[in-house]
């Protein structure tokens, strides 16, 4: 069942590489009526898509490392074991062209084909942020393990293809910590054997 919200006030707290909103609004409640005024702020930082690149061939993924702030004060540090993503930027480009621009960017792989994963709020309680989560198909042997990334964006990545089972290794020790890998390499131990007959591909 669908309910009711007002949105009473909205104002910018701030506005730089993000951007930080305030909300005064109420909405109606399971027992019925409405909640009083409450205020909320929403960091607004844009919707973002990921993808986990697979060759089925050869039972390989390919992960990413690279740093992160918000990783600053987490067990083990800010470098961060991840897969292919990036920020939607221009509205008219589909989280499908992200998924292949990224991918190209960040490990230096053309994506043979894609499958939705889910579409998924990252952290409802303080941000807008959205992930559109795909399985990507590669061929691996055309990534080249190594440094790469946009020096404009002072991104530095480093690049791995390792087997489907040493990365679920490093998931299930809890070595991979941010939810989009989670998440795919999860759903990727689900449906992996299913894979080479939607893509025409032998059981590695």
């Amino acid at each position: 069942m669908n309910h009711r919200f007002e949105v009473l006030d909205k104002s910018i707290c701030y506005s730089g590489f993000f951007r930080m909103e305030k909300y005064r609004l109420r909405h109606e409640l399971f027992a019925g009526g409405w909640s009083a005024d409450i205020t909320r702020e929403c960091l607004e930082r844009g919707h973002a898509v990921a993808v986990l690149l697979y060759d089925p061939d050869s039972d390989r993924v390919v992960l990413l490392e690279q740093f992160r702030v918000g990783a600053l004060e987490f067990p083990g540090g800010p470098w961060l074991l991840e897969i292919v993503a990036g920020i939607m930027d221009d509205p008219d480009e589909t989280a499908e062209a992200v998924a292949r621009r990224e991918a190209a960017e960040e490990a230096g792989c053309a994506i043979l084909d894609l499958i939705p994963i889910c579409h998924y709020l990252v952290s409802p309680g303080g941000t807008s942020e959205t992930i559109a989560l795909f399985c990507g198909r590669v061929d691996a042997a055309t990534v080249a393990d190594g440094v790469r990334g946009v020096a404009a964006e002072h991104e530095d990545i480093r690049v791995s293809v390792v087997s489907r089972a040493e990365a679920l290794d490093l998931l299930h020790a809890g070595r991979i910590t941010s939810a989009a890998p989670i998440i795919a390499l999860q759903w990727l131990e689900l449906n992996w054997p299913k894979l080479p007959a939607r893509w025409g591909s032998s059981p590695a």
